[in-house]
């Protein structure tokens, strides 16, 4: 056991009896990958230099979407939205992410997916990396949204920690606030700072960095990935004894900076230190599903793993360009960008009792659909004022190829929109809204139209804007993504607020709308 975990004896019940109870009730694990590229699985990408045996296998046994997304380029954004299943630029946070020491981000009046699951009987917990915010009890000034929090004394550590998980569904969490290079470097059991600051680390190296700041006694970050881990396998472990259903949302920090493979990785993947951490990320996730299996609760256990956003420059691209590995696989950009590679991820699915094995799925879905897939497969009913961005999968989970949604929105790092619909992808800005070439920066230097206009499957790679050609195009994907703002939801539903507005016109927009006739 995981020292300091906190856990209940249970009373162990027969895998069959385990089986039948929960057979109208699934188990659900999430495993969120922090920063990974659609194209760093092998069994997405065959032209993958970075070996995942573990996924590869988790896919053959079950479901692989092929186009799968999150609502974001980065990371504070998509897990608002898992949680939720509401856009996050509909909140105050319109362009990137949170830091450390950030406040609470997700009301706690919102109904989440832990709500959902608790009122259908299911124990919940949050074991991993939030980067939601909570209420840390600050000492003097307020707290703002930053990354170099490098004074611990303005934060009493015994005091505590308000509005984190436990606010909004989930029965146990454990974990930290921000990204693992975001100080303050503490754990937070259930309200409680497992042990407060001692001392002051930083690692300034580019791939293993993280910030200078308050680092806890018991918080090494090497050992976060493993920790939480270990501590998930215990919570299956102590979770299937019981024979009631879970939940585990189950958000690693890795193979995000600081990368840092544990020693038998260390060069394993013949790529660079990325690889070698995406490798580890695959054997924790064989390390997961190992539990389920050996815990007797596998076959009923709806399993999924994807990623936060596409893989991070961090990475070191001359690296893996030098040995042949493309993180994005055929798609354009990185991280944080509104191209395809910020926002397309990994997505496998395993369920034995709920779907058949080997089954691949090009429907388009959004990190925004799990809560109402999960509201169907439970047979829960989702207030009309929840959930506004999310739309049941169910359907591409049974077998069925047709489209379940009728438009996607994509959000990237610096608040720039793009929006799918079928082959269609409209982006409002001249760039990749995000880190990759041209960035934001750069267009304000080049004669680019403030629009693009794609059709994916004939240029998958976005190499060719054809908005002139396709003005009429352009009118109906504008007009579908002002519905979606004005609305406050993308679903049918009564509609709702954005809080602090949402203008979504990049400068410039303005005139070229009047010649498109928008």
């Amino acid at each position: 056991m995981a020292p300091g975990l906190k856990v209940l004896s249970f009373l162990f019940i027969s895998f069959s009896s385990i089986h039948l109870a929960n057979a109208s009730t699934p188990n659900v694990v999430y495993v969120l990958a922090d920063d990974l590229g659609w194209g760093d699985l092998s069994c997405n990408n065959e032209d993958s230099k970075i070996k995942t045996p573990h996924l590869d296998r988790i896919a053959s046994q079950g479901m692989r979407f092929t186009d799968a997304h999150s609502g974001s380029g980065v990371c504070t954004p998509t897990r608002y939205g898992i949680v939720t299943g509401r856009y996050s630029w509909r909140t105050r946070l319109k362009r990137g992410v949170l830091g450390g020491s950030s406040t609470h981000l997700i009301d706690t009046n919102r109904y989440t997916v832990g709500d959902l699951l608790q009122d259908k009987g299911y124990h919940t917990a949050m074991i991993g990396k939030w980067h939601l915010g909570w209420d840390f009890h600050f000492l003097e000034g307020t707290p703002s949204d930053r990354f170099d929090l490098k004074n611990g004394e303005v934060i009493d550590y015994s005091k505590p920690v308000l509005n984190g998980p436990d606010a909004i569904g989930f029965d146990y969490y454990y974990g930290h606030c921000g990204s693992l290079d975001m100080a303050p470097y503490v754990y937070v059991e259930n309200g409680r700072v497992t042990a407060p600051p001692n001392r002051v680390t930083v690692n300034a190296d580019y791939k293993g960095f993280w910030r200078e700041g308050p680092t806890a006694s018991d918080f090494a970050h090497e050992g976060v990935t493993p920790n939480f881990i270990e501590r998930g396998i215990q919570y299956i472990e102590n979770r299937a004894k019981t024979g009631a259903p879970f939940f585990l949302y189950l958000p690693l920090p890795s193979p995000h900076t600081p990368i840092l493979p544990i020693e038998k990785f260390k060069g394993r993947s013949g790529t660079n230190y990325y690889g070698d951490f995406v490798q580890q990320v695959d054997w924790h996730t064989g390390q997961i599903m190992d539990a389920l299996e050996e815990n007797g609760v596998a076959e009923n256990t709806i399993f999924i793993f994807t990623s936060d956003n596409g893989c991070s420059p961090r990475a070191v691209f001359d690296e893996l360009d030098a040995v042949g590995h493309k993180p994005g696989g055929i798609y354009r950009g990185n991280k944080a960008d509104a191209y395809e590679a910020g926002h397309r991820v990994p997505f496998i699915v395993h369920w034995p009792a709920g779907l058949k094995a080997g089954k691949v799925s090009d429907t388009t879905i959004c990190l925004t659909d799990l809560f109402a897939t999960m509201a169907d497969i439970t047979k829960a009913k989702i207030p009309s004022n929840a959930a506004e961005d999310s739309v049941s999968f169910l359907r591409a989970l049974k077998g069925e190829q047709d489209q379940v949604r009728e438009g996607t929105v994509h959000h990237s790092i610096n608040g720039s929109f793009a929006i799918r619909k079928g082959d269609w992808k409209l982006l409002l800005c001249a760039g990749s809204g995000g880190w990759s070439s041209p960035t934001p920066a750069e267009t304000k230097k080049m004669d680019l139209p403030p629009i693009q206009l794609f059709n994916l499957a004939k240029d998958p790679s976005e190499k060719n804007n054809v908005f002139k050609e396709n003005k009429d195009k352009v009118r109906e994907l504008y007009s579908l993504l002002s519905s979606y703002v004005a609305n406050g939801r993308s679903t049918p539903g009564p509609k709702q607020k954005n809080e602090g507005g949402t203008p979504f016109d990049p400068a410039g927009f303005a005139k070229l709308k009047a010649e498109l006739g928008i």
